[in-house]
């Protein structure tokens, strides 16, 4: 474990979504703890975007942007929203120069999949028909998200492709959650790991999945053909049960054609980056709002 990390530990809620309401308060009261985000240099409106049911999403728009994110946020398909998420999504669109449209899609286990990845496909289709409004051409817009955000990322970019539906021009998949099947090594040993276990795994794709068999579209990790999609860039943490899905997701790809820039960062844990004092989170942060300018401009 990085030794600036260490002392934080105990800062981190149990790895548990046996009760999912009071793990989204936990969430929250964790998040408001977290100094208020700068966006005097971003125009933030929240928005809803037309779907059944309609979609919120809360738009941070720099005065110039480059290009534009739709950013799904992570907490395990059963936690957080467009306030817990205000924190990273500004700091991403101040620190990326990109217009960043934050999704508050619908949680599990009331609504489990496809409900989320609809959600966000939508965000996607609306993002890229008001691509002028948010400062930027459809075909510079990017999806990424932390967590199971990120696999939900993931499995909208599976879909444009599949449906020949918007433009996609990068992924960025930040310690994402892509394989419900948990068989991985890190995934069968990481189970007394800070935040997330591989009891909290399982709990999470079990609401997300409400016992229905998982989908590509659900576990993009079960895609069998990987062809076609965007440029990614992928992080890992070493201590996390989703580090080797998300290493095997990114080889998958590169044979599959698709270019990946791929980081495994030594000594981490799975959200530890909320901890912005330690210089192993700066990096980490810093290297995110890059792969996204550099995804953006390719």
């Amino acid at each position: 474990m990085d030794p600036e990390l260490e002392p934080y530990l105990s800062v981190f809620p149990p790895s548990d979504l046996s009760d999912p309401p009071a793990a989204r308060d936990q969430l929250a009261e964790l998040i408001a703890t977290l100094p208020e985000p700068d966006t005097a240099d971003l125009m933030v409106e929240d928005r809803t975007v037309p779907a059944d049911p309609p979609v919120p999403v809360r738009i941070y728009r720099p005065h110039h942007p480059r290009g534009a994110l739709v950013w799904l946020h992570g907490g395990g398909f059963v936690m957080g929203d467009l306030d817990t998420e205000h924190p990273w999504a500004a700091m991403i669109a101040a620190g990326s120069g990109a217009t960043v449209v934050s999704v508050a899609y619908r949680l599990a286990p009331e609504n489990p999949f496809p409900a989320a990845h609809d959600d966000a496909y939508a965000a996607l289709v609306w993002a890229s028909e008001n691509a002028d409004a948010l400062g930027t051409a459809p075909e510079r817009i990017a999806v990424g998200g932390h967590s199971s955000g990120g696999g939900i990322a993931a499995s909208v970019a599976l879909r444009a492709r599949d449906e020949q539906g918007p433009p996609v021009r990068f992924q960025l998949l930040n310690q994402a959650g892509l394989d419900d099947r948990q068989l991985t090594v890190s995934a069968r040993t990481f189970t007394d790991t800070p935040f997330v276990t591989r009891s909290k795994v399982a709990q999470m794709w079990g609401h997300y999945l409400g016992g229905a068999a998982a989908t590509p579209y659900a576990a993009p990790a079960r895609a069998a053909d990987l062809s076609g999609l965007p440029p990614a860039y992928i992080a890992a943490a070493e201590f996390c049960p989703n580090r080797d899905e998300d290493i095997d997701y990114a080889a998958r790809l590169l044979q599959a054609g698709v270019s990946v820039e791929l980081h495994q960062w030594a000594g981490t844990f799975h959200g530890s980056q909320q901890i912005q004092s330690a210089e192993v989170s700066q990096l980490q942060i810093a290297e995110l709002f890059t792969a996204l300018r550099r995804g953006l401009a390719g």
